[in-house]
């Protein structure tokens, strides 16, 4: 909460002095129908397009069809917490219970981590770097002067750099590997044009494999894990109707905190229930999600913060309650992950300290490790039920 404060008495003056601006041309809704991002379609859709979730998800679907089990990882957003996602994973692997995923998606910190879960174990020493290094010192770097005249509070520089140094045209030549094999990598951005969460085919992306194809993938990456007020939007320059403009899109955490299935997917039930593969929901969540005692005190920012935590708990549990009753209706089963009430650490998701990302790293994988951090959604319909 000291952090959340800490940044929020400087965005309230940065929001009040109502001089900072990213400029833009304008465009109208008519202009960006069929918008295609660097001459690249078929890359992303709408979270609430029905046909384009089915449609971008059929290949993990029916690939492998002797496969036992279908396999789906979700990771959500938390900022600096992200650490704690990190290192579920990697004690995950100690285990030898680590799945293949058929599909991996990610939002926010949950879009950083994503790729490394996607391309599995042998990228865990990547993954833990990115993570525990103090590559992410400075993600939270300050403005001069020039931030009255700015749209966030920090830049993003820092962010970017952590994600040019470990997304690497190596890296993206894995993932198109994978996704030749008929797996899938969806990230997150939410478009505050359009007011939408976008939905991005990373694996579609990688798959053009040039520079063009590799400043997109880092671009979408960074814009799904800018919080607005904190860092600036992303701009994505899109081939529009006979002009090219440039979309805003932000944090994908602002319209969703992790998914399993596009929204407009959410009370679908598949046709072939029967004859599918049973599906393996895990939701890495990088937070706290039950609710706690705090007293409150009854300045403005400590009820704001105060507010703002409980709205995203909330958030985090609906969405877990849906997940969970999609997976069920589909023959499948969720179980996720989420930091422990009792943690010393500073989960405010905004201490980027290498001591906390560290503490953080250690309690996901020891977590993993010792077979204590999966359970099930607090919904009677899941009780009793295993992994």
């Amino acid at each position: 909460m000291r952090t959340f404060q800490a940044l929020l008495i400087p965005l309230a003056a940065l929001v009040l002095s109502a001089c900072g601006t990213l400029p833009r041309d304008s465009f109208s809704a008519r202009d960006i129908i069929g918008g295609a991002p660097q001459g690249l379609k078929d890359v992303r859709f709408d979270a609430t397009d029905a046909e384009a979730g089915i449609r971008f998800a059929d290949a993990a679907r029916t690939r492998a069809a002797g496969q036992k089990t279908f396999d789906v990882l979700a990771v959500s957003g938390g900022g600096s917490n992200g650490a704690f996602g990190a290192g579920v994973l990697v004690g995950w692997t100690r285990t030898g219970e680590r799945p293949e995923f058929d599909i991996v998606t990610g939002v926010s910190t949950g879009a950083l981590t994503a790729p490394f879960a996607y391309l599995g174990p042998d990228w865990d020493k990547r993954l833990t770097e990115a993570y525990t290094s103090d590559a992410a010192e400075r993600i939270l770097e300050r403005r001069g002067l020039d931030i009255l005249f700015r749209p966030s509070f920090y830049t993003s520089n820092a962010l970017r750099a952590l994600v040019e140094t470990y997304v690497d045209p190596p890296l993206l030549y894995a993932i198109s590997v994978e996704h030749a094999r008929g797996r899938r990598l969806l990230i997150a951005t939410t478009n505050l044009d359009t007011e939408q969460t976008v939905i991005w085919d990373m694996g579609a992306i990688a798959a053009r494999g040039d520079a063009k194809a590799l400043k997109l993938f880092q671009d979408v990456l960074v814009a799904s894990a800018s919080i607005p007020g904190v860092f600036p939007p992303t701009l994505i320059e899109v081939e529009g109707q006979g002009r090219r403009l440039s979309e805003m899109h932000v944090d994908g955490g602002v319209s969703t905190p992790f998914f399993v299935a596009p929204e407009a997917l959410l009370l679908w039930t598949s046709p072939d229930r029967g004859q599918a593969r049973p599906g393996r929901i895990r939701v890495i969540v990088n937070g706290k999600i039950d609710s706690g005692f705090a007293f409150t005190g009854g300045g403005a920012i400590a009820i704001i913060g105060r507010a703002w935590t409980t709205m995203s708990k909330a958030q985090m549990r609906t969405q877990l309650t849906a997940s969970a009753a999609f997976a069920r209706r589909n023959g499948g089963s969720l179980l996720f992950a989420a930091i422990p009430d009792q943690t010393d650490a500073d989960t405010s998701g905004l201490d980027f300290r290498g001591a906390n990302r560290r503490a953080l790293f250690q309690l996901g994988y020891y977590s993993a490790l010792t077979g204590k951090a999966w359970q099930a959604p607090t919904d009677p319909a899941e009780a009793g039920k295993t992994p």
